[in-house]
């Protein structure tokens, strides 16, 4: 159940981010931003990217792609909102402040739904994981990338000691990926086409026709 003190203190911890935000993560994120945008951009050309930010991943998409987007921080899509008229993205079609567990889009809007460094971070990961599967049309992806920690790893028990740390400066250290395949098992209409490497993952579950 997302929490209003949770969302609360994410909104002004990504106050203070939105400031430098772009001057610490361009190219730290990059990597796994681009490999989330290619494979968003095999499907149909309507995307939604949740977590949006500051519009990092926007200039990676190709103009005949239809962009939403959509974050729960109105300071970072400030940021973003001049990136679309400076560079004059026209195939970003909107960018708005929303809960990424209660989407104000109606059902089957998209082809394919993009996460972006944030599915570790909402109250309810599996509420906005619910959102996103209603909002995603039939044959469609759902693509997370973000810190992602890979069950049985030799490292698992220190990440879960510095949770707390990470989590004090918008960041998350022990989110499982088996969170995000059990979820897509546990539905029945998805399958897990593709778990990435490295530190930061990208994560591919297809909805089913």
């Amino acid at each position: 159940m997302t929490t209003t003190s949770g969302l609360d203190a994410q909104k002004r911890i990504y106050a203070t981010w939105a400031k430098f935000y772009d001057r610490i993560y361009t190219r730290l994120l990059a990597r796994a931003q681009r490999e989330a945008v290619a494979a968003a951009c095999t499907g149909g050309p309507e995307i939604l990217e949740i977590g949006v930010g500051t519009g990092l991943t926007l200039p990676y998409f190709p103009a005949d792609r239809s962009v939403t987007g959509a974050d729960l921080s109105l300071d970072m899509l400030r940021v973003a909102r001049a990136r679309v008229a400076r560079d004059r993205l026209a195939h970003v079609r909107g960018l708005f402040v929303m809960d990424a567990c209660r989407l104000a889009f109606a059902d089957a809007s998209f082809d394919m739904v993009t996460a972006q460094f944030m599915i570790t971070l909402v109250p309810d990961p599996e509420q906005a994981l619910d959102e996103m599967d209603r909002v995603l049309r039939p044959g469609g992806e759902i693509i997370v990338s973000s810190r992602l920690v890979a069950d049985g790893g030799l490292a698992a028990p220190f990440w879960k000691l510095v949770s707390p740390l990470a989590r004090a400066v918008g960041w998350s250290s022990d989110f499982k990926v088996s969170r995000l395949t059990d979820w897509a098992a546990a539905t029945g209409r998805y399958e897990t086409v593709h778990v990435g490497q490295g530190y930061f993952k990208v994560v591919r579950l297809r909805k089913l026709r």
